[in-house]
């Protein structure tokens, strides 16, 4: 079999080995339609074939913004990687200004939306860019339509110039171009090459229990991020067969729908489908109520490899078959495995999760990294929890004197685009500084214990992980985001924001009925109640880092406020400007 180089040889690859007949499928006005690989190859080589007679020379850079992850973004990319162009995905969400920043940052001299909101976005900023041409993905009246270059390129008579250019592409050459959303500052354009995501892939593969050929994935994570981008390039070579998912309201849905073997999410989305499961849960009665909550119970004690000893096993064995079953069944019935990126999972997700045969495998990874540094694998002993898994092959990681993680390996990206000074201040030697404190253990299992750049010092000196705190905080079922904060001040405090459909709920029960937020967030018995989840959060930290004071914030935080990136971290220094007046309450009362 040919060597695997470029990311475009993926899709022969599939080919050759399991040549699929639905390798990519999306739902379009209410059915599921699929293509096959043939397909897909064909269609990609029109599109390669097209871009050539729209004058696309080898390091043109083409720009994509897809609200919805589908068949075409995933046609698209290889054609334009043939070409020897480069693929600039932009996250949909952001603002029109960075629209045009990255567009001119990048020298994008095209554009693929996927819908007429995105393309009103990008049309309100065209005239401050070099944009030649915008094609849509949906039909939208006078618009040109990605299918004009699909038929550009049905006569095939230029295939030979495709060829040519596929056969100059080398491994080390720029692939992407993925402007980080990053939670300060101007986005970075992380350079990354064939070599750098195919190896990636490759690396990560032997730690994923495919049934090659033989399953079914189910994406719905914004392709635009590195981390479901790769996963689906692993789809492909393991020969998964990749459903879209119509959107996050309908993932529900989409799972009974595709019966997925394998889904990948960020520990947000994972925190929501277990408290939809508690909620449902906690409306049962009777014996039914009470054997859910002993499962739940016994599930949040779970320990890998039978350490738990043959009683917790049989009472396991017992839950599984009462209570796991339904909750697997609820996902489709087919989940073996889900994935877990971009921050940290809670503990308590990985346990009760891998109780209900459902494990979550946590790995680690940056965009600047292709992304996967490490990985959990549930086989010969690869599984601990509260760790982020043992490295994959060709990744070195070592511990700086201060904790920090520093990575070397063939996935470390090239450089930041036309950013060398910035470049050169994350790398040394070859490796590239994450950002992130952490350790590595006997086993060679790696914790990430803080962002170094979120650590903070209280005016006392005392040094506090706020991501710690706030993942312990996060699992009380009144809490949906919070944010700590205290840099310079005195003591630690938070701002959080209620999990509101959870507070009616409860507010109902206790003879509350709420008709705004703000009659939710001021109301006593309410406070004392969120004070009563502090206290118990509190008592797993040291005295300087518990948290004193917090206020609730009354809207909901969201991407499209500017609270959460893409991937829903918190960005801080916006959420700190937004409640300014809050934290003003907090540290300086009137």
């Amino acid at each position: 079999m040919e060597e695997i180089t470029r990311i475009f040889d993926f899709p022969y690859h599939q080919l050759k080995t399991y040549n699929l007949e639905k390798a990519f499928t999306t739902k379009y006005n209410g059915v599921w339609t699929s293509i096959s690989t043939r397909e897909f190859i064909d269609q990609a080589n029109a599109i390669s074939r097209g871009l050539l007679r729209l004058g696309i020379k080898p390091n043109d850079k083409l720009a994509v913004i897809s609200s919805t992850n589908r068949t075409e973004w995933n046609v698209l990319d290889i054609g334009i990687l043939q070409t020897g162009a480069q693929n600039v995905p932009i996250y949909p969400t952001i603002a029109s200004e960075d629209y045009e920043y990255i567009i001119n940052h990048s020298e994008s001299i095209y554009c693929f939306v996927s819908d007429i909101e995105v393309l009103e976005k990008l049309n309100a900023i065209k005239d401050k860019t070099q944009l030649k041409g915008i094609y849509t993905f949906d039909n939208i009246e006078g618009s040109n339509h990605w299918s004009d270059v699909l038929k550009l390129g049905k006569d095939n008579s230029n295939q030979n110039e495709v060829e040519d250019r596929k056969n100059n592409v080398k491994p080390n050459d720029l692939a992407t171009l993925i402007y980080t959303s990053g939670t300060t500052g101007r986005p970075k354009g992380v350079m990354l090459s064939h070599n750098n995501l195919v190896s990636n892939v490759l690396d990560s593969e032997k730690r994923v229990p495919f049934e090659n050929g033989k399953s079914r994935g189910l994406s719905f994570l914004p392709v635009c991020h590195v981390f479901e981008r790769m996963i689906l390039y692993l789809y492909i070579y393991c020969g998964v067969e990749i459903y879209f998912a119509e959107s996050i309201e309908k993932m529900s849905d989409n799972l009974k729908e595709v019966k997925p073997h394998v889904m990948t999410a960020v520990p947000r989305l994972y925190e929501k489908v277990y408290d939809k499961i508690i909620a449902k849960g906690a409306e049962l009665s009777g014996i039914k109520k009470a054997l859910f909550f002993w499962a739940v119970n016994l599930g949040l004690r779970y320990e890998p490899y039978r350490q738990n000893g043959w009683w917790y096993e049989f009472q396991l064995k017992l839950a599984r078959k009462l209570i796991f079953k339904k909750w697997q069944e609820g996902l489709g019935g087919n989940l073996k495995i889900m994935v877990s990126g971009s921050a940290a999972l809670q503990s308590r997700l990985t346990r009760i999760f891998a109780a209900a045969n459902l494990p979550i495998m946590e790995g680690y990874g940056l965009t600047e990294t292709s992304p996967v540094i490490s990985v959990n694998d549930m086989r010969n002993g690869g599984f601990r929890i509260g760790t982020v898994g043992k490295l994959i092959d060709h990744v070195e990681v070592k511990i700086a004197e201060d904790g920090e993680i520093l990575v070397k390996g063939p996935n470390v990206m090239l450089g930041y685009y036309k950013d060398p000074e910035r470049t050169a201040d994350v790398m040394t030697n070859g490796y590239f500084h994450t950002g992130d404190i952490g350790e590595i253990d006997d086993e060679g299992f790696l914790k990430i214990t803080d962002r170094k750049k979120e650590m903070f010092k209280t005016s006392g000196g005392k040094y506090v992980a706020p991501a710690l705190l706030e993942n312990q905080f996060k699992q009380s079922r009144f809490i949906e985001q919070i944010m700590v904060i205290g840099e310079g001040e005195k003591m630690p405090a938070a701002l959080i924001q209620l999990n509101y459909d959870f507070v009616k709920e409860w507010g109902k029960r206790h003879n509350l009925i709420f008709k705004t937020n703000k009659e939710m967030i001021t109301n006593p018995q309410l406070l004392e109640r969120i004070q009563d989840e502090i206290d118990v959060a509190n008592a797993n930290f040291g005295n300087w880092e518990q948290i004193k004071k917090f206020e609730i914030t009354p809207d909901i935080w969201s991407i499209d406020a500017g609270h959460l990136t893409p991937t829903m971290k918190l960005r801080r220094k916006v959420i700190k400007e937004i409640y300014k007046d809050l934290i003003e309450k907090i540290y300086r009362p009137q």
